[in-house]
Order: C-alpha cells, then sequence, then structure tokens
C-alpha cells in the first residue's frame, strides 16, 4: 500500500502530493519564473544609464540584453531534454542557483564586459528555469486542478512583463543600475529553498535515455542564428547579406536537424509527438498569438509621435494588455477543469482578434481612454487563451516527453516574440515610407501623422489576421477532439 506523500525533499512524484505542498511548489516555482520573466524586460531601462556608467556605446551595450535572450532561446530544448533524463527537480533548483549567483555578479561587475559575460551566465540558470517550470507544474497538479494551475504560471509571466519597465525605472532611480540584479538574490535565495524543501522528487521518466548530442547542437546553431538574423535584421535591414545568411543558416539548420532527429535511437525531440495533429496544432496556435503580441509593439510610435504622449503616460498604456492578461488567466484555468479547453480557447482568440480589428481603426483623435478600451481585449483574449492551450498541450504530453513539451512551449512564446517584433517594425517602416512618399533611408519621426497612422493600423490589420488564423486551428482542434470526444 503505497503511502501518502508528506512535504519531504525525498519524495516521488508518483501521486499528487497534499494541497498546502501543492501550492508551496508552486510559490517556488512561480518565484523563479517571475525573476526570469522580468529580466527579460527590466535591464532595457537601464541601458542609457550602463552607456554612461560604464564608459561604453549603445552599440556594445545591447549585448547586455541580448546575451541573456541569445542563452536562452538557443539552449531552451537541450535544457528541456536534460529534464526528462535527470530529473526535473534538480535542474530546476540547479537552474534557480545559477541564476541567483549571475544576478550577483552583473551586480557587482566593474565593465561592461564583465556585465556581459555574467548576462550570459545568468540565462544559462534561466534556461532551466524557463523551459522546466511549465513541466514541474503539470507533475505537481492533478488533472483536475492543472488548468488554474497553468493559468497561474500564465498570470505570473504577464506580470512579469508588466512589471520590467517600470520596476527597473523605480530601482534605478531609487538605488542605482546594480539593484536591477542585487534585487534577485534574495528572491532567488527563497525560490531556491522553497523548491528544494516542497516540490517532490519524481523519478526521471527516462533514466535509461541518452542525451542526444548531435542533435542539442545543431538545433543550438539553428535558433542561435535564427535570433541573431531577426535580431541584426531590425537594425541594419533584412536585405543585408549578412542577415540573409544567418537565415539561410537557420534553415538549412532545421533542415539538417529533421534529418538527424528521424534517424536517431533516442532523438531529442521525439518528432512523434508531431504525429498527433493536436499538439502541433495548440503550438502553433501559441506561436502566432505571440507574433501578433510582438508586432503591437509598434504602437509607442503612435502614441509619443501621434498623440504627444509623454514616456511615462506611454508606459503605463503599454501596461493595459500584460495587466489584462495576467488578471483573466488564472480564471481562465479554473474554467478550463470544469470545461475542457477548446470552447475557451476559441473564445480568447476571437476576443484578441476583436481587439485587433478595433485596434486597427484609431485615429489622429484617439485618447488614452479609448486607446486603453481598445488595447484591452487584446491582452483579456490572450489571457482567456493562454491557460486551456497550455493545458491541452501539456495534457497531450506523455510522462517521459513532459520536459521538452516544456520547453517546446517556453520556446513558441520566445520565437513568436522574436519573429513578431521585426516583422511588426518591418511592416509598419515599409507602410509609413510608403504612404509618405520617403525614401528607404529616411527616419521614421519625420514622417508626417497620416504616414505613422497608416503604418499602425496596417500591423492591427495583419495582427487581425494572424489571430484569425489562429482561431482556425482552434476550430479544427475542437472538431478534432470532439471526434475523439476529448472535448
Amino acid at each position: 500500500m503505497s503511502q501518502r506523500p508528506t512535504a519531504n525533499p525525498g519524495m516521488t512524484a508518483s501521486q499528487p502530493p497534499p494541497p498546502s505542498q501543492r501550492w508551496l511548489a508552486m510559490l517556488g516555482v512561480g518565484v523563479g519564473i517571475l525573476m526570469v520573466t522580468i529580466d527579460f524586460s527590466i535591464v532595457n531601462v537601464s541601458l542609457p544609464t550602463l552607456v554612461e556608467e560604464l564608459h561604453t556605446n549603445f552599440a556594445t551595450v545591447q549585448w547586455v540584453v541580448l546575451s541573456y535572450v541569445l542563452i536562452i532561446t538557443s539552449l531552451m530544448l537541450g535544457a528541456a531534454r536534460l529534464g526528462d533524463i535527470m530529473g526535473m527537480k534538480r535542474l530546476y533548483a540547479g537552474g534557480v542557483a545559477m541564476f541567483t549567483l549571475g544576478s550577483l555578479l552583473c551586480g557587482l561587475s566593474p565593465s561592461v564586459g564583465w556585465l556581459i559575460g555574467a548576462r550570459a551566465f545568468q540565462g544559462l540558470g534561466a534556461v532551466f528555469m524557463q523551459s522546466l517550470g511549465m513541466a514541474i507544474i503539470t507533475q505537481v497538479f492533478p488533472a483536475s486542478e492543472r488548468g488554474r494551475a497553468l493559468g497561474l504560471v500564465g498570470g505570473i509571466v504577464s506580470v512579469g512583463l508588466s512589471l520590467g519597465p517600470a520596476l527597473g525605472g523605480i530601482i534605478i532611480g531609487a538605488l542605482g543600475w546594480r539593484w536591477v540584479f542585487l534585487i534577485n538574490v534574495p528572491l532567488g535565495l527563497a525560490a531556491w529553498f522553497t523548491v528544494a524543501r516542497f516540490v517532490p522528487r519524481a523519478e526521471p521518466a527516462s533514466r535509461e535515455s541518452r542525451f542526444d548530442a548531435g542533435g542539442a547542437l545543431i538545433l543550438c546553431c539553428a535558433l542561435t542564428a535564427y535570433s541573431l538574423g531577426m535580431t541584426l535584421g531590425q537594425r541594419v535591414g533584412f536585405g543585408q547579406s549578412l542577415v540573409l545568411v544567418l537565415l539561410a543558416l537557420a534553415l538549412a539548420s532545421t533542415w539538417l536537424f529533421i534529418l538527424v532527429e528521424r534517424r536517431a535511437r533516442e532523438p531529442m525531440i521525439d518528432l512523434g509527438l508531431f504525429s498527433d495533429p493536436l499538439f502541433g496544432i495548440n503550438l502553433v496556435m501559441g506561436l502566432l498569438t505571440f507574433v501578433t503580441l510582438g508586432m503591437t509593439l509598434v504602437l509607442p510610435f503612435f502614441m509619443e509621435l501621434v498623440m504627444g504622449l509623454s514616456t511615462t503616460q506611454t508606459g503605463l498604456l503599454m501596461i493595459v494588455v500584460p495587466l489584462c492578461m495576467g488578471l483573466v488567466s488564472p480564471f481562465s484555468g479554473r474554467l478550463t477543469d470544469r470545461h475542457g479547453p477548446r470552447v475557451i480557447s476559441l473564445v480568447g482568440l476571437l476576443v484578441m482578434a476583436a481587439g485587433c480589428a478595433a485596434m486597427s481603426t484609431v485615429g489622429h483623435s484617439a485618447g488614452m481612454l479609448e486607446l486603453a478600451l481598445k488595447n484591452a481585449p487584446i491582452g483579456l483574449g490572450m489571457g482567456i487563451f493562454q491557460s486551456p492551450n497550455n493545458t491541452a498541450i501539456m495534457s497531450a504530453a506523455p510522462p517521459n516527453r513532459l520536459g521538452v513539451a516544456s520547453g517546446l512551449l517556453a520556446l513558441s512564446r520566445t520565437l513568436g516574440t522574436s519573429t513578431g517584433v521585426p516583422l511588426g517594425g518591418a511592416l509598419f517602416t515599409a507602410t509609413v515610407l510608403a504612404t509618405a512618399g520617403l525614401s528607404s533611408g529616411a527616419q521614421i519621426i519625420t514622417a508626417p501623422p497620416d504616414a505613422l497612422v497608416a503604418g499602425v493600423r496596417f500591423c492591427y490589420v495583419m495582427g487581425t489576421g494572424l489571430a484569425l488564423a489562429a482561431a482556425f486551428l482552434s476550430a479544427m482542434a475542437w472538431r478534432i477532439a470532439k471526434r475523439r470526444r476529448i472535448v
């Protein structure tokens, strides 16, 4: 007869732990995810200060952000697969420890070179936290509570995205730039203790498996080349030879990765996961929604150059979408536990599409309240959609691939945003220049308001199309699930 689990670090997760321990485990994992998410954006606010205080230039200081993001993106799926092989609790706790130490090194950095290196080390810890958090929550919570739990994680991600810039500005103003990083040290220690104490130790589902080092290396090359190509493309233009070479290398590496994985005895990513159309469809839906969110980041140009808003007012309005996401996600998770993910996902995507359509009608006379009301459905729709979609993806994965499924889910967010931001920027720039009749090298700030309005509207029209495409896929998934009687 099996014993009821107790709050013991040596226990296994063969059955769900008691409710109090489940929520304490959620606390530890949630704090870790919050820190990682905040650190994606909190540093952006400090870049001008870093240029001055570290006696460097803007081109160099951007690598304080890029070194962190590139490490996470390129190693995410490798870290996720290691979680399936070695055990997720051990790697997640190790990631928290590395992230905390990296934060301390960042705060003590004497030069920009040291800071860039410390950020890369911090990212190495963050990659385990980012890729394995969802998998741990899926293991800890029973199916009847999983939607609520994953919805809460979605809310934490949204809060982190909205808090980053504002929190960074407050900390720099009050304490200086070093505390943007040092604030993570006590939080990281608390998160590590909570994870070590309350997350149950589950036996690895793939203990006898070997790590596919060749596949991991090829995929790392593909993701690094893609991320660098999309990042450089924003700065120098996507027609430049270096950018085209990087994107071509990413495409070739992806093709080679698929060939290698098909023949590997123990592949890093079991391509059989995608034989279930529901798994692949839900991942693509998530990717499309984050591409849409990335494209909407052109909105500050409209707020500041057309509406004449201050940076503070613009920042407050930009919080509307992630704040709405964070408020709605936990409730959406509860509805998912009761009614299943399919209908709720579809409703969320339609609400998101309606918000993008409303934003595509903004004009010169728009006020702050109108903009907030038109923007809110995008966040509400995304918050409604995210929880059931995450639940559907994680529930479709076999136990020995939970880590990889969690990594793929996190990667869809990262790649969606890194695709949507430059895509939105390129579409916005092209529309503004064409409408204003300006040459390709002209500065956007010199364009007349009519051209800026046209650029923003076109981006939201495209966002509406992407959200509707995701809604179409959601309807397909609902139909497939209904045919299988698993709605």
